[in-house]
């Protein structure tokens, strides 16, 4: 036999193994690839070379970074990877509003893969922290209405917010100076969140170009994605081709949302003075929103649209199977049996909706099937909760087996002051956050 045919015939073994070994993952990926998408970056196309696994997600506020926690959470653990999670002392996010440091780091919980709790971002201690090769990405939402949903969600915990007639969001857009103190605690959920999230100054005045331009050169530097929530499963896309991922790692399910009587709608006039009152949000968002279109673009229209389809075609498929043929119906907090899916309530003017699963999931399904059913729905406090006490019991079993010198150093204790909505009562031992937790946002 020639060599030309030895190598056809390697070629099409080579081939069918891959089939069977991918699956409905190399289906949907070869789909995409029959449009001619093009890789992002200089990429293979994804399924085609190892995941990248190393992932540090800036999880902004209300912007529907809850629900791409979740995301993370559950690719980590399908991946055996190892999420940095809080210290105790930090509830369930990294002692924010203060800058980031590796010790606010769980020891349990390293070296890891993927960060993705609340932070102030800190650039140093975060490489410090991460690998080398490790991929930043981060979420934006559009300023009115993301304003509108911290205005909604701190009102009961925001000073600036607290003091405002009638918790009027007219009063305090109106003379917002009135009410806001920049030194105030909880004043970052007031003014410019996003850019305090990511390390900049909320309150540096609109007039110092200078320093918007620089800050925006900065995020651009390090951040290799920027999501945009009213673009998430484009997005997704994107960070699909990213880190080379497959169809069932970017799957999700909306959490953390609000009902809508707890939302209301913004006339022009009120979404022009929350962008001019955080002129630096509404900068980094009209920014990165063009920057977003500009890859999706590379990626072709036809592509991104074709690859919306197909994963929002596999969410509906994995909804129904888990609820029961059915699409889910979000419940309150009060309606949901089962504790551990029951999503915190920030006050009694706002109703943060949820799911429960089917009394009779368990019959016809696996205990790896119903655990993912759980996962995909799981809110946030509940989910870093399980996980610390996964990778805590996993870190106890390896420890006896790692040269003294390789263990990690025992952390000091962090003394902080949080803030009231996420103090937390301490047990006596265990790794776990005790009920009483509070989470401090989510989409």
């Amino acid at each position: 036999m020639s060599q030309r045919k030895i190598f056809l015939v390697f070629v099409a073994i080579s081939t069918v193994s891959l089939l069977l070994h991918h699956g409905g993952h190399l289906n949907w990926t070869m789909e995409a690839l029959h449009l001619g998408c093009p890789a992002l970056r200089s990429h293979p196309a994804p399924g085609l070379k190892p995941k990248h696994t190393n992932v540090a997600f800036l999880k902004t506020h209300k912007t529907a970074s809850t629900t791409m926690q979740n995301l993370l959470f559950r690719f980590a653990e399908r991946n055996n990877l190892t999420v940095a999670l809080p210290v105790q002392a930090c509830s369930h996010q990294f002692c924010y509003p203060r800058s980031f440091t590796s010790h606010f780091v769980h020891p349990h919980t390293l070296p890891p893969n993927i960060v993705t709790s609340h932070m102030r971002f800190n650039k140093a201690e975060m490489q410090r922290l991460m690998p080398n090769d490790t991929i930043y990405v981060t979420i934006l939402r559009e300023p009115g209405s993301m304003f509108e949903s911290l205005f909604s969600y701190y009102n009961q915990y925001c000073q600036s917010f607290k003091r405002v007639p009638n918790g009027s969001l007219e009063a305090f857009l109106e003379e917002p100076w009135r009410y806001y103190r920049p030194d105030e605690k909880d004043s970052m959920y007031a003014r410019n969140t996003l850019t305090f999230d990511l390390g900049g100054d909320k309150d540096r005045p609109a007039t110092d170009v200078a320093y918007a331009r620089g800050f925006l050169a900065e995020v651009d530097r390090v951040y290799s994605l920027v999501m945009i929530a009213e673009y998430f499963d484009e997005s997704l896309v994107l960070l699909r081709h990213l880190l080379s991922w497959d169809l069932d790692d970017i799957l999700y399910v909306k959490l953390n949302m609000r009902t809508p009587s707890s939302k209301r709608s913004l006339t022009p006039g009120l979404a022009s003075k929350i962008r001019s009152w955080n002129s630096l949000d509404a900068r980094l968002y009209d920014h990165f929103n063009a920057s977003l279109w500009r890859q999706l673009s590379v990626l072709g229209a036809a592509c991104v649209a074709r690859e919306v389809k197909l994963l929002q075609r596999a969410q509906e498929r994995l909804m129904k199977s888990c609820f029961g043929g059915r699409m889910p119906l979000l419940r309150s907090a009060a309606q949901i049996k089962n504790k551990d899916l029951r999503p915190w309530q920030p006050s009694g003017k706002v109703d943060i909706v949820g799911y429960d699963l089917p009394v009779n999931l368990s019959r016809g399904f696996s205990s790896q099937a119903q655990e993912l059913c759980l996962k995909l729905i799981m809110p946030e406090v509940q989910y870093t909760r399980v996980l610390l006490r996964t990778q805590s019991l996993r870190y106890r079993r390896g420890y006896q087996l790692r040269p003294a010198q390789q263990s990690h150093p025992i952390q000091q204790p962090i003394h902080t002051t949080l803030p009231r909505h996420l103090q937390v009562q301490r047990p006596a031992s265990g790794t776990g956050s005790t009920a009483t937790s509070k989470p401090a946002a989510g989409t």
